[in-house]
C-alpha cells in the first residue's frame, strides 16, 4: 500500500469493509537506525484498520543467546522506537499491538507494553509461546488484559535431543490448547488463522546455552508445556518436512496450504471459535 495514495488507500478500505471484512494491518521492525512506524500508521489510518500489529525483531525460534550482544542492542532499539511511535499512533486514534513473535516471552512483552503508554497492547499468537519455553495458557492468564488480537496457530512436535521441532499443521490438530484459550479471552477480540511457517522451527532449549538472557521459567509451567508437545507428537524418525521442504513447487504446495486452511475452519467451527453457519 505504501505506493498507493491515501485517497486510493481509503477506497481500497471502504470496499474492504462493504465485503464484511475486519481490517487488521501488519508491519515490523527492521532493525535499522532512524526507522519509523510514519509510512505503515499512515496507510493504516487511511485504510480505517482497527489495529496495526508489528513484531520487533527478527528473531525466530527463540534463539536470542546466538546473537550474543547483538540481542540487547536490538532489544533496546526495539523499546526507543516503539515508546516514540506509539505516540505517533496514538494521535491519530490507531491501536499498537506487538507479537510474540518467537522472540519475547508475554513478561518481556507486557513489559515493553506497560513503558511505552496506554495505546499499546499484545498481538498473541497462540503457537509462538513454546518457541520460548513458554505455556500457551500461562501465557494467556498473563496477558489477558493486554491482548488486543489473536493468531490462531497450532503445532504437532517432534522432539529431538536438543530439544524440539514445531511443524505446522491444521488448527486444531496439534497441541495448543485452543479451546481452553478461548474461553479464557475476551469474546470480542479479532482474530485470525494463521497456520505455521512452511519451515520448521528447532527449539533448542534443552541445550543450556539457549536460555541465556531470558527470564526465569518455573519447573512446573516448563514440564506443563512439555507434556502438551508430548500429547501429539511425531516419532523421532518420521520425516517433518512439508512439501515446500521437500521441493514441491506449484499446484502441489497450493493444495497443501489450501488442505490445511480448509482443515483448520472445520476444526474451529467443531470448537466453536467460528460460528457453525
Amino acid at each position: 500500500m505504501t505506493a498507493l495514495t491515501d485517497a486510493d488507500v481509503a477506497r481500497l478500505g471502504e470496499s474492504l469493509k462493504q465485503s464484511g471484512m475486519t481490517i487488521v494491518c501488519s508491519d515490523w521492525l527492521v532493525q535499522r537506525p532512524g526507522e519509523t512506524l510514519e509510512v505503515a500508521i499512515r496507510c493504516a489510518r487511511a485504510l480505517g484498520a482497527s489495529l496495526l500489529r508489528l513484531h520487533l525483531t527478527p528473531v525466530l525460534e527463540g534463539a536470542r543467546a546466538a546473537l550474543d550482544t547483538r540481542w540487547e542492542q536490538m532489544l533496546g532499539h526495539a523499546r526507543a522506537t516503539l515508546k516514540v511511535e506509539a505516540l505517533r499512533a496514538a494521535d491519530v486514534g490507531l491501536p499498537l499491538a506487538i507479537e510474540n513473535h518467537q522472540d519475547l516471552t508475554s513478561e518481556e512483552l507486557i513489559d515493553i507494553a506497560c513503558e511505552s503508554g496506554g495505546n499499546v497492547g499484545l498481538v498473541f499468537d497462540t503457537g509462538n509461546p513454546f518457541a520460548v519455553g513458554e505455556d500457551p495458557i500461562a501465557f494467556a492468564v498473563r496477558a489477558a488484559t493486554w491482548i488486543r488480537h489473536v493468531h490462531l496457530k497450532d503445532y504437532i512436535a517432534q522432539f529431538t535431543s536438543d530439544g524440539y521441532r514445531l511443524v505446522r499443521c491444521p488448527i486444531g490438530d496439534g497441541c495448543v490448547p485452543l479451546k481452553e484459550i478461548a474461553e479464557m479471552l475476551p469474546p470480542d477480540l479479532t482474530a485470525s488463522i494463521e497456520p505455521g511457517a512452511l519451515e520448521a522451527r528447532h527449539i533448542r532449549l534443552f541445550a543450556p546455552g539457549w536460555w541465556r538472557g531470558y527470564p526465569p521459567r518455573t519447573a512446573i509451567e516448563l514440564a506443563t508445556a512439555l507434556g502438551r508437545l508430548q500429547q501429539r507428537k511425531l516419532a523421532e524418525g518420521a520425516d517433518w518436512r512439508t512439501p515446500w521442504e521437500r521441493g514441491a513447487h506449484g499446484q502441489p504446495l497450493v493444495d497443501y496450504e489450501m488442505a490445511q486452511i480448509r482443515r483448520s475452519v472445520e476444526n474451529l467451527k467443531a470448537i466453536g471459535i467460528i460460528p457453525s453457519s
